[in-house]
């Protein structure tokens, strides 16, 4: 199971959609359906939210799979 900054890159990525742009925190917080206060908060205790990550893999037709394992 991947820690927190790796479920981040991951985010990340797929949201970047292999295009070279650079995706924030506040991105992946948006996408997440959490403030950005909240996602700092989460970030900082290496605390993940799984309700939502999920929640954003079933909207985006993506494999939580992929996102929590390596």
């Amino acid at each position: 199971m991947r820690d927190f900054q790796d479920i981040l890159k991951a985010l990340k990525v797929h949201l970047a959609n292999n295009k070279h742009v650079k995706v924030y925190d506040k991105d992946v917080a948006s996408s997440l359906g959490i403030t950005q206060m909240n996602f700092a908060t989460l970030k900082r205790r290496n605390s993940i939210p799984y309700e939502n990550i999920i929640n954003f893999c079933k909207k985006e037709g993506l494999c939580c799979s992929d996102v929590f394992f390596d």
